[in-house]
């Protein structure tokens, strides 16, 4: 039953893609359309108001960029926080912390002024930069490397790699699930940004699937069936990627130290 009621929202919108808008509007209900218009997958990619192939290619550059970018960056600096002893290691791990507690919407302004004046709107370098960084993606790096056998890493050392070459050719190699657990968060949360996007892809060119989604939604005459079928295309890419990493995303809290 719980698998039934799951699965209804995806029928729903399977079911109302491929119909006309008088039957998503008919008194009537019918399980599934009378004449399956198969047509509505060319009339949705030729819409000339909202470029809908154009911004599911910007959602896949801007989620793969941003979640390769993020997980240097927090991998790099959760080793960090957990392997390299420095006088203020803790203090500066306390301060990522206290990020976490700083709601998004204090920092959205101050965000969007930065990026204007960079002269990144409507540009991919304000979608992807600003989301490069993720204090709790770090706390989970961190968590993990502090539980990574440090036997590796010594017998590393000892042949003569630096701290650079052991990150990248013992402990990145041997945690390659835990990377596919964060990355695996990462592109659900960067396919699914819609509020930033909105305002920095101010030009159709550089929108993503999500203002795509909006922009059919806001239409002076919005057509219901393209906004079902836009739908249902829009979550395909995600629903494969849950499909095939979602036993690391399982493992990857497990492997953060974050156990009950």
């Amino acid at each position: 039953m719980a698998a039934v009621l799951f699965l209804l929202p995806f029928y729903l919108l399977l079911r109302n893609g491929l119909a006309s808008r008088t039957e998503i509007t008919a008194p009537q209900w019918t399980f599934f359309p009378s004449t399956v218009h198969w047509e509505n997958f060319s009339r949705l990619f030729s819409l000339p108001d909202v470029p809908f192939a154009r911004s599911l290619l910007n959602s896949a550059l801007v989620t793969t960029l941003q979640t390769t970018g993020l997980l240097v960056v927090c991998s790099l600096a959760g080793y960090g926080l957990a392997r390299i002893p420095y006088r203020h290691s803790r203090p500066v791990f306390y301060a990522v912390l206290a990020t976490l507690m700083i709601p998004t919407s204090v920092t959205f302004v101050p965000s969007f002024v930065v990026v204007s004046s960079l002269g990144w709107l409507s540009d991919f370098r304000g979608l992807v930069i600003p989301g490069l960084f993720s204090a709790f993606s770090v706390f989970l790096f961190r968590q993990y490397f502090l539980d990574f056998p440090r036997e590796l890493e010594e017998a590393g050392r000892v042949d003569g790699l630096s701290r650079w070459g052991v990150f990248w050719r013992i402990v990145v190699p041997n945690s390659k699930g835990f990377f596919a657990a964060i990355a695996a968060i990462t592109v659900i949360g960067s396919w699914n940004a819609f509020l930033w996007p909105l305002i920095i892809a101010q030009s159709p060119d550089s929108w993503t699937v999500q203002v795509a989604l909006s922009g059919l939604l806001t239409a002076q005459n919005p057509q219901l069936n393209l906004l079902f079928l836009a739908a249902a295309v829009s979550i395909l890419p995600i629903m494969l990627l849950f499909a095939f990493l979602q036993r690391y995303l399982v493992r990857g809290v497990a492997d953060s130290g974050l156990k009950g």
